[in-house]
């Protein structure tokens, strides 16, 4: 078979002239390896109308007709092409002539708008024709190859079904005009068409069920991958309602038990209406044989037996003596609050039984589950659940011996959380069934569920392992006081070795991050130091900033002011003898710190203020600078500046030294 495949792929590419072997062999798959097929959706052209070469052909033949098979299997005749004209006027289809009666029957027209390209494309073809005639229909319209045509927006349930050409449109679903998007695939997005279909296969379907008449919610995630049919089963092992007597409401069009919930077209968030069909069924008066038997029926044969609680529901009917008024049950009928529930539990088995009895929890059993396991390693508890049935033979010994026993009550006080539940009356236990599925898991309420009545009452011990719960221990109620102390016991202490690991890693990780806190808080308080570090240079630095700010400030008022009293001094100076003159003028030398020497000519008569102003204009006011003169060695700035250069003998020439203050 193989080799056959090799040789129609060879002969496929080939005749089409694809080289792409994966494109080629997918043609070939989706037309299940009909190498015609394949080849005629590939190349449309061949179902064209009028093409110039079988114009040729027949253009000589003045009565033949010209026979072609369309992709839906009907015979289309065209009348004879005249040699002359090469006009499609000239054709006429003789399809409706020669389509039988039962074909034009309900033959509705279906419009598709197809968006492509930013612009749209209407196509109308009767409901009979097939994926396939659309897809050439495309392809005269925007020249996309059918091999490169990926249609997006079919019904979510039929998209594995229009990826076939030979699927009927009829078959989809559809309606009587529909959007699609076409996209031209290049040959790296091949396949890109199936990817929806996958992705829903990848996806968790959340059931939101109302089951009627009690108006309880179910709520259930999922795979894609699930048929109805698996959903039915699981279901059943919820409700006990047998498959056969599940009815529902809610499920989209077309679908049925082989129908995936990825296919199925539904959102991600579903809701559903269930009923039982048994209960619309009139009662079968005929008494049964009484029988002390519980058959055990699981799902797999959920549709051909009914359930076995139906043949001993009514034991007292059977009974010879007269009836007696039967206690009442430790939880109401129809009930369908569980704290309630739990706190007439509790009130009820008081009452029954008195005192001494255990401690029963009471409220949810999430709310239980929560106190017992839901906790650090260290503080965990094992919940039991105690599961109560007034139809069983070992009820009133398990309750009036077994817990009433001190060593029993004082186990189940120390190491359980203990919860309690009736599960008499089937609504009852339909709840504590929904309830333990949601708060353990699917595997919890099966097992509760399989514990036949004559082994009731019976202990259930949960236990959190690790992230999830799981039921650890069943002890059901044919055992002694021994054994149920014994097998409490060993669950304690087979729990406790389990718990040590967790206990070790518990404190191993608190020991890690209390190091890892300190050497945090370590971390704070030295990026703490650093930043105060950092905020007090900052601060130093701003301060000699402003500082120097302030005296740069100053030395620049000081310049200002020192550069005023220059220009005044310099705009007081008496103007300076001509080189000419001669005669009462004396020529003043004067020898700077620098070393540099200045020289001035002023009249004799000229006051010494005169050489001051001189000297503060070039720089050296007499404020920082002393003015001495040679000899006799004296101060000139602590002589009355009014004094003549004649009267100082200053007098025609003089050298005097700036020295600073």
């Amino acid at each position: 078979m193989a080799e056959d495949k090799d040789q129609i792929l060879a002969d496929f590419q080939s005749i089409t002239a694809i080289d792409d072997v994966g494109e080629a062999f997918s043609h070939l798959e989706n037309c299940n390896w009909d190498l015609m097929t394949a080849i005629q959706n590939v190349m449309p052209q061949e179902t064209s109308p009028v093409e110039p070469m079988v114009q040729n052909d027949f253009s000589n033949s003045s009565n033949s007709n010209l026979t072609r098979w369309n992709s839906s299997g009907l015979e289309n005749t065209f009348a004879p092409i005249p040699s002359t004209s090469s006009s499609n006027s000239n054709i006429i289809d003789l399809t409706a002539d020669i389509t039988p009666n039962s074909l034009k029957k309900d033959n509705k027209e279906i419009i598709f708008n197809i968006h492509f390209n930013q612009q749209v494309y209407t196509i109308t073809l009767p409901s009979s024709a097939s994926v396939g005639d659309l897809k050439d229909r495309i392809f005269g319209l925007t020249k996309v190859p059918i091999c490169r045509q990926a249609i997006r927006g079919w019904p979510p349930a039929k998209i594995h079904e229009a990826q076939l050409s030979s699927t009927v449109l009829s078959s989809l679903d559809l309606s009587i005009e529909n959007e699609l998007i076409l996209i031209d695939l290049t040959d790296d997005a091949y396949g890109e068409e199936n990817f929806e279909i996958a992705r829903r296969f990848a996806e968790t379907f959340t059931l939101n069920i109302i089951q009627q008449p009690e108006g309880k919610s179910i709520s259930l995630p999922f795979p894609g991958e699930k048929t109805i049919l698996d959903v039915k089963n699981d279901i059943y092992s919820i409700t006990d309602i047998p498959v056969r007597h599940q009815d529902w409401t809610g499920w989209p069009v077309g679908s049925n038990n082989t129908t995936t919930l990825a296919q199925s077209g539904i959102e991600l968030q579903h809701n559903l209406i269930l009923r039982s069909s048994a209960n619309d069924k009139p009662k079968n008066n005929s008494k049964p044989s009484r029988s002390n038997n519980f058959v055990n029926i699981d799902s797999d044969s959920s549709d051909e037996f009914e359930d076995a609680s139906d043949f001993n529901a009514d034991d007292d009917f059977f009974s010879d003596s007269p009836a007696q008024p039967r206690l009442k049950h430790l939880i109401p009928d129809n009930t369908d609050d569980e704290t309630l529930g739990s706190i007439q539990f509790v009130e009820n088995y008081t009452q029954r039984y008195g005192e001494p009895h255990p401690v029963f929890f009471q409220g949810s059993l999430e709310d239980a589950l929560k106190e017992a396991c839901h906790k650090p390693a260290r503080d965990r508890k094992l919940l039991a659940i105690y599961l109560h049935h007034d139809d069983s033979v070992l009820t009133n010994v398990f309750c009036d011996q077994l817990l009433r026993c001190e060593s029993v009550m004082q186990t189940l006080m120390q190491s359980f959380i203990l919860y309690g539940w009736d599960l008499t009356h089937e609504s009852n236990k339909n709840l504590f069934l929904s309830s333990i599925s949601a708060c353990v898991g699917v595997t919890a309420s099966i097992t509760v569920r399989n514990i036949p009545v004559d082994r009731l009452p019976a202990i259930i011990i949960i236990a959190k392992s690790r992230s999830t719960c799981e039921v650890l221990s069943v002890i059901n109620g044919n055992v002694g006081v021994d054994d149920l102390l014994s097998r409490l016991m060993e669950t304690v202490e087979m729990y406790s070795e389990h718990i040590r690991v967790e206990v070790r890693e518990e404190t191993e990780r608190a020991l890690r991050e209390q190091v890892k806190y300190e050497q945090d808080m370590a971390y704070q308080q030295t990026l703490e130091a650093d930043m105060a570090k950092e905020a007090a240079k900052k601060q130093k630095e701003l301060a000699l900033a402003a500082e120097r700010k302030r005296l740069e400030s100053e030395k620049a008022e000081q310049e200002a002011k020192k550069e005023i009293v220059r220009l005044q001094a310099e705009n007081a100076l008496p103007d300076e003898p001509n080189e000419s003159i001669t005669e009462n003028v004396t020529k003043i030398r004067i020898r700077t710190p620098q070393g540099e020497n200045l020289e001035r000519r002023f009249y004799g008569h000229d006051k010494l203020q005169a050489l001051l102003n001189y000297v503060t204009s070039k720089g050296f006011p007499v404020g920082e600078y002393k003015v001495i003169s040679g000899w006799p060695r004296k101060d000139l700035t602590t002589i009355n500046p009014t004094e003549t250069f004649k009267s100082l003998n200053l007098f025609p020439q003089e050298t005097v030294i700036l020295e600073e203050r």
